[in-house]
């Protein structure tokens, strides 16, 4: 009687699982892509960064990909803000839904000075983007307050300007002219 209750409860559990898991491709084994906690592959090197490694200041992430026109024309604004913000703001570019070689783009576009990171899983290698946003299309900004709590998050181009507004509105940054 004890064995066919536990084996009911495996069984429930595990039917549990997969029900919650069907149709939503996993991350790669050791990386989570969810909104509020991720921690993926580093694109740069070897390693990991999660967003907890931020804790204690406001995060600018922007999703990029080498096949996104938009993306060529966002990344030189985006980075241009982030060395007028300096320390104040973390910046992270996640190369999410790639064919191409995001490390040569985040250099080519100046962002290599930014924590980047390849998003995993997902529906094209997008988990974390498709967390973040689910509407289908890229760019994609997402901004986090220092606590690690998503406060924002935008499909589309934005200029320099739009985000330092955003940063503004949204977190209380102001990012000098």
């Amino acid at each position: 009687m004890r064995g066919a209750l536990v084996a009911a409860v495996v069984a429930a559990a595990l039917a549990v699982v997969l029900l919650l898991a069907r149709g939503q491709p996993a991350a790669q084994a050791g990386y989570v892509t969810a909104a509020e906690s991720w921690v993926l592959p580093r694109l740069d090197r070897p390693g990991v960064a999660h967003l907890a490694d931020f804790r204690g200041r406001p995060v600018v992430v922007d999703f990029f990909a080498t096949w996104c026109t938009a993306c060529r024309d966002e990344l030189p604004e985006l980075a241009a803000v982030s060395h007028r913000a300096g320390a104040a703001v973390a910046f992270v570019g996640v190369d999410s839904e790639e064919n191409g070689d995001g490390l040569s783009m985040a250099r080519r576009y100046g962002i290599s000075a930014w924590t980047l990171v390849r998003d995993t899983g997902g529906s094209q290698q997008s988990g974390l983007r498709d967390s973040v946003e689910p509407t289908p299309g890229m760019p994609v900004i997402a901004l986090y307050d220092s606590h690690g709590k998503l406060v924002l998050a935008r499909l589309g181009a934005v200029t320099g300007d739009t985000l330092v507004e955003l940063l503004r509105q949204h977190l209380g940054v102001t990012v000098a002219a």
